[in-house]
């Protein structure tokens, strides 16, 4: 989701935030496999932090976004806004905060059609927003079609594309927004009809870029109040803050303990770690600097369902798999990849059930390189233009980057470093005068076709311009697939980017936080690094035995 160093599901660098969970992780000797969770504690330097005097209020850092968040999530994609927002709206379905699954929310209930291409939800008679107007099924219908509609130009819109009419409308070749199979029954009920069987539909509508929006809002440009449904609200925001409380009418408001949120936003690890030092926060999200903590037993690290990785754009010559294939066999990946701590020769991170994908692992094979050159018309790179390999102003990327320089080169290929600041480098992801790019993907929801969707040809987060048949083939034949068969057909997919060398992988991407789960209940280290809001609360402290508490 997202573009910073905290991303998720959309695009990041995770560089920063590899290097330093990198640096913790090899401090250890051996690190702790936990339930599944790894988690690497360091040395704690026994300066506890002071005790909480008040156990119904939550600080949060999110350490390395110093702007604060979009709250009109049609436009996010930051991974600090994702989390944010399990706070402020709430779809038919949110995540189970352990193990992911899809639980519901705004969703009383559904059904599903026989040909398991229909389903009708039932939204919930007790489901208000904060200011005690119902949750209308027609409030999820007006926010999906703006979500799709092409002058919005919303970064997640091509998700929709599994509803029917949805891609369409989404592209501008059909206007009429009746023409999408999203419908209302009254006020409680919502109908919506897919192109095809697709199992994990609830996980999908977990996403935020699901989420229903109050009528005040749909053609609003001020959302700094936003009138929401989710179990808490807003009362005030800086650039630096926001201050959230309990929404007392929200439908499941007995199992929200914590009656305030304060979320921090900075870009410098010495102020997280101060606020970490004097007590204020109890949790930090992203970087922070670790020499500076003197209470180090909150410090986890854990394997992320994420992917930071380079691609080959599909355009001009390089629209020939040959040629890209040429490219990946002449890199030096050992090299590539020794530096990290995680390195990846797949694009997806292995999950439960998910077949084993043969990876990019073979390097420096420059003369099979050369064969596929010659075949493909280009014999030693003659005729080819020149690589415009895209990166940021950053040590790593100037060290992968002159790795493949170095090695296309060796080819006879031309190369070019186009460096571009932070700051506009995902903008630019979307210009044509580029032919490697790279970024960090964060799985949006719990299932590889969050990462597989985004390479599809009309999908508006593909960046690299991939446009293969026998992907999209795959890709629509994983649709009416369940269970094992469906993974094995996306996993094939998989192969497809890796083979043909549209996606070139180098690391997967750990989660740093900074929390004291002796302390807090309810947050649990995951593979999505998310943590709804309305499961979190303080620990109840109990005397010990003998000890009275007054």
């Amino acid at each position: 989701m997202k573009h910073n160093i905290l991303s998720r599901g959309r695009f990041i660098l995770c560089i920063g935030l590899c290097f330093l969970a990198a640096g913790i992780l090899l401090a250890q000797d051996k690190p702790l496999l936990d339930g599944g969770r790894k988690i690497f504690p360091l040395p704690n330097y026994a300066e506890p932090r002071p005790e909480l005097a008040d156990r119904t209020e939550l600080t949060v850092v999110f350490s390395g976004d110093d702007e604060g968040p979009e709250l009109d999530f049609r436009k996010s994609y930051l991974a600090s806004e994702a989390q944010i927002y399990t706070a402020i709206y709430e779809g038919l379905f949110s995540y189970n905060p352990f193990t992911l699954v899809p639980v519901p929310a705004a969703a009383a209930s559904w059904q599903i059609s026989e040909d398991k291409k229909v389903w009708t939800f039932t939204i919930r008679q007790n489901a208000r927003y904060w200011n005690g107007d119902s949750l209308r099924a027609e409030d999820f219908r007006a926010a999906w079609l703006s979500m799709l509609d092409p002058k919005n130009e919303t970064p997640y819109s091509s998700l929709f594309d599994i509803i029917e009419g949805a891609k369409d409308y989404r592209l501008g070749n059909n206007t009429d927004p009746s023409s999408v199979g999203i419908s209302v029954q009254g006020d409680k009920t919502l109908i919506v009809r897919l192109n095809a069987p697709a199992s994990f539909f609830p996980s999908m509508l977990c996403h935020h870029s699901f989420s229903p929006i109050h009528p005040s809002l749909l053609n609003s440009d001020n959302w700094s109040a936003p009138v929401s449904n989710g179990p808490y609200y807003i009362t005030n925001m800086t650039a630096k803050k926001i201050t959230m409380v309990k929404n007392n009418l929200y439908w499941d408001a007995d199992r929200v303990s914590i009656l305030k949120l304060n979320i921090y936003f900075t870009d410098d690890g010495e102020e997280s770690a101060a606020m970490w030092n004097s007590g204020e926060a109890r949790w930090i999200a992203g970087t922070v600097e670790i020499e500076s903590l003197n209470d180090r037993s909150g410090i986890m690290v854990n394997p992320m369902f994420a992917t930071h990785y380079y691609y080959i754009r599909s355009i001009g010559p390089w629209k020939d798999h040959r040629l890209r294939r040429a490219l990946t066999l002449a890199l030096p990946w050992k090299e590539m990849r020794d530096f990290y701590y995680l390195p990846s020769k797949t694009l997806i991170f292995p999950i439960s059930g998910y077949p084993e994908v043969k990876g990019i692992e073979e390097g420096g094979n420059t003369e099979e390189a050369q064969r596929l050159l010659e075949e493909a018309g280009y014999p030693k790179g003659v005729g080819l233009p020149e690589i415009v390999i895209r990166i940021t102003p950053s040590e790593d990327a100037d060290r992968i980057a002159k790795h493949m320089a170095a090695a296309w080169m060796g080819l006879g290929i031309p190369v070019k470093l186009d460096v571009v600041p932070f700051s506009r480098y995902f903008n630019s992801l979307k210009q044509d005068n580029y032919t490697i790019g790279s970024i960090t993907w964060i799985g949006d929801f719990a299932d590889p076709y969050t990462f597989l969707q985004m390479w599809r040809r009309d999908s508006n987060l593909n960046d690299a311009m991939h446009d293969d048949e026998d992907f999209e083939e795959l890709m629509e034949r994983s649709m009416y697939e369940e269970g094992d068969e469906r993974f094995k057909i996306l996993a094939e997919a998989e192969q497809l980017l890796l083979e043909r060398g549209a996606a070139l992988p180098l690391c997967y991407s750990p989660a740093l936080n900074i929390v004291d789960t002796d302390e807090i209940e309810g947050w649990f280290p995951n593979a999505m690094d998310i943590h709804p809001f309305k499961y979190l609360r303080f620990k109840t402290i109990k005397p010990l035995p003998g000890v009275a508490m007054y």
